[in-house]
């Protein structure tokens, strides 16, 4: 597991910027696997007055991307280059969204993740996959 995700999950460490600014939270990390929080704020609304489905995205993406960090040496890096989310519950201004990580694949050079999207009590409320280019560490 890379140490960045231990440090996250000790909170001895932050994670993005975007982590921070959508108030994303690590609660549990183990190899393949990463459990994740978002809790629905005002600013996170659409229209129709539910979480806008690109904050949702965004948590499913993380989820799926630091479940890949659990399997990657220290210094590959990764990111997703394809994503599909599916929405099957609303989640409303002060909901807390749970989302589960795991890999599926993590080859030399491609990972893929998927992820579910839960309500605080554990019910499902959406599945989302990616695919994942891993760089090879950089030489400094």
């Amino acid at each position: 597991m890379q140490p960045r995700i231990e440090r996250m999950l000790h909170g001895e460490g932050e994670g993005a910027p975007a982590w921070r600014w959508m108030g994303l939270t690590m609660l549990e990390a183990e190899r393949g696997r990463t459990l994740i929080s978002m809790t629905v704020v005002e600013d996170m609304r659409n229209h129709q007055g539910v979480c806008h489905g690109g904050f949702l995205a965004l948590l499913a993406d993380s989820a799926m991307g630091s479940s890949m960090a659990t399997v990657l040496p220290d210094g590959e890096r990764h990111m997703s280059f394809d994503l599909k989310v599916t929405f099957m519950k609303p989640f409303r201004v002060g909901d807390t969204v749970l989302c589960e990580g795991r890999v599926l694949h993590s080859g030399r050079r491609t990972g893929v993740a998927e992820a579910t999207l839960m309500t605080a009590d554990r019910a499902l409320a959406g599945t989302a996959s990616a695919s994942f280019i891993v760089y090879l560490p950089e030489k400094t």
